[in-house]
This record gives C-alpha cells, sequence and structure tokens, in this order.
C-alpha cells in the first residue's frame, strides 16, 4: 500500500512534469490572465496585508496581480525563509533592494517589517478540487500557517496554479491545512462555505 506521503511525491513530480512542460509564452499569458481574474474576484480593502511570493523555475509569475493589487491598497509582502524550519513575511515596499533568498527566489532585506498576512498567495506543485494542495515537500507554507494560527490568525489561502495542475485527489495529512481558493488562468475555484 502507498503510504500518503508516497502518492504525494508521485503526484508532486508528475504535475510539476507538466508546468515545466508549458511553453513560456503561455506561462506568461496565462500569469497576465490570472493577475485580471485575481484583481477582479479577490475582494480586499485598503490596508490588507497580502502575501505573495517571487516565482522560480517555472511558476506562475504573480508580479502583475500584485501590483494590481497594491494599485488597491493592499500592503505586501514576502516570504523569507530565516532557517530550516521557519518563514517570515516581510513587507514589500517600492524602492527596497530585494535580497538573494536561495532556491532562486529574491525578498525584501532584513531592514524590512514583519508583516502577518490577511491573504496569503500561495505557490503549490498540486491541488484537488477540495482545496487541498500538496507542496514542495519542505513543510515551510505549513509550518507559517501553523505559527499564524497559533497567533489566533487565520489568513485566506490562495493557491496560484496553472490548470495543468489539478489532480483527481490530494491525499490529505493531519498537518495540511484546505486552501480557501485556487486562482489559475481559468479562473477562480472557491472551497470556503
Amino acid at each position: 500500500m502507498t503510504s500518503a506521503a508516497d502518492e504525494k511525491a508521485r503526484l508532486r513530480s508528475e504535475r510539476l512534469d507538466a508546468r515545466d512542460a508549458l511553453p513560456t509564452e503561455t506561462r506568461i499569458e496565462a500569469s497576465l490572465v490570472m493577475a485580471e481574474h485575481g484583481d477582479a474576484g479577490l475582494a480586499i480593502e485598503h490596508g490588507t496585508i497580502v502575501s505573495g511570493f517571487s516565482p522560480i523555475r517555472s511558476e506562475a509569475d504573480i508580479r502583475p496581480l500584485m501590483t494590481c493589487l497594491k494599485r488597491r491598497g493592499a500592503r505586501l509582502c514576502l516570504p523569507v525563509i530565516l532557517d530550516r524550519q521557519t518563514i517570515v513575511f516581510r513587507e514589500l515596499v517600492p524602492g527596497a533592494p530585494l535580497i538573494s533568498m536561495g532556491f532562486g527566489t529574491v525578498g525584501p532585506g532584513p531592514d524590512a517589517e514583519v508583516l502577518d498576512p490577511d491573504v496569503m498567495l500561495v505557490p503549490l506543485a498540486a491541488f484537488d478540487a477540495d482545496g487541498q494542495r500538496i507542496g514542495y515537500g519542505g513543510g515551510y507554507y505549513d509550518r507559517a500557517i501553523a505559527q499564524l494560527h497559533k497567533k489566533g490568525l487565520f489568513p485566506r489561502l490562495v493557491g496560484i496554479a496553472f490548470d495543468c495542475q489539478e489532480v483527481a485527489s490530494v491525499p490529505a495529512e493531519p498537518h495540511d491545512v484546505r486552501l480557501h481558493a485556487v486562482l489559475t488562468e481559468s479562473g477562480w475555484r472557491r472551497f470556503e462555505p
């Protein structure tokens, strides 16, 4: 019998291969369409703290969406890996330098304010129609979400993916937290009641 972790690893590899196979032009166009869907469908108020991410490898580029949200008054932040266990979210402000964060990504430096997001735009390897996600296997977002929950904070979790990353079913484990929605180039898939 295959364990949940083994099945997740198989699905992760399969869906990342499918994402990697998308031509660069397709990913760029899909990312721009995602920004339009995201801007139109993400309810935020002035001052809402939104965590995004700097795209790596073949991820969707959400920088156009983040620009739209900033224009609408969102405070933006990016994840910063402090050590093998911890992510914090540092504020992204115009003109502030970005530094290498490892893993091929960049983020605000140590002088940037650490924020607790109200909305988290979450990268992922795979997702299903119930809002379960498979990350990249390091557990960073799972731990970051758990830390926010310990503080009594429950941000809206929005997975960011291409349509090709959907799978029939993600085997859920006890530490997994269901997404509220996924945003793809086809639009929104909402899982919240």
